[in-house]
């Protein structure tokens, strides 16, 4: 029996070598910045399968209260990262980093269901359209200096495909999304400059599809559609992880 469990211990000992091995020919590192109304949390499902794949993933937790004051946590953040970055911002996310996407250190954007605003547009632009028949936009409710989405329609708009016990404490624990963030023009575009990819959520009840499309055609982007509420990480996981990874294996080829 020993030299049946020393085979086996060598080939554990080799298993896990090979997994770090593989870790450390990752030479990307994956910046994740959540939207608006929620925290980082939601990122939980992507960086584990990101992490697991051998990425080294850093993910922000902006106030979203003022877009500067995002830009440049996200921007501290980029700064903390081993490897030339790509950066992935959900919904409010992506006027974050259009702006911080211009850092030198970061390589390519993802937008997941997310705006993307040219020079001298905001979120209150960007959202003066009345959403086309058949489409929804966010139902907002103000509460003073900020917003909030409506608590009862939450669920529905939000997250429709997420657990309904998940999306109705997420109603209840958003985070205020302030004026400051939702009406500050973005003066920096990165995505001018860098490859993009857009991943645009087709059931989506806060952007309307269309308008995504719009950005993404408009960025150059590359795209790919997914039928998804706006909450696609929390539904999609796998789904966002393999799109974020093909923006590094695009680079690499």
């Amino acid at each position: 029996m020993k030299p049946i469990i020393a085979a086996l211990a060598a080939l554990t000992i080799a298993t896990a070598q090979a997994a770090t091995a593989t870790a450390a020919e990752r030479t990307v590192s994956i910046v994740l910045v959540h939207g608006a109304f929620v925290d980082a949390s939601g990122w939980k499902a992507t960086y584990d399968i990101l992490s697991d794949s051998g990425y080294e993933v850093l993910v922000v937790q902006q106030p979203t209260i003022a877009l500067r004051d995002d830009v440049a946590e996200t921007e501290r953040v980029i700064a903390k990262a081993k490897h030339p970055v790509i950066l992935v911002g959900h919904s409010y996310g992506g006027m974050v980093i259009t702006e911080a996407g211009d850092n030198p250190r970061v390589r390519s954007l993802v937008y997941l269901a997310a705006f993307a605003p040219d020079a001298g547009e905001s979120v209150s632009t960007l959202a003066e359209a009345p959403a086309p028949a058949g489409e929804h936009k966010a139902p907002l409710v103000p509460d003073g200096n900020y917003l909030l989405v409506d608590t009862d329609k939450f669920p529905q708009s939000f997250a429709a495909d997420v657990d309904p016990a998940i999306t109705r404490f997420m109603a209840v624990a958003q985070l205020p999304w302030g004026l400051q963030a939702v009406q500050t023009k973005v003066d920096r575009v990165a995505w001018k400059k860098k490859p993009t990819y857009f991943m645009v959520t087709g059931d989506d009840h806060m952007i309307p599809p269309s308008a995504q499309r719009t950005m993404a055609r408009r960025s150059g982007a590359k795209v790919a559609e997914l039928k998804s509420s706006h909450a696609v990480m929390l539904s999609h996981p796998r789904e966002v992880a393999a799109f974020i990874k093909s923006a590094d294996t695009a680079a690499s080829d």
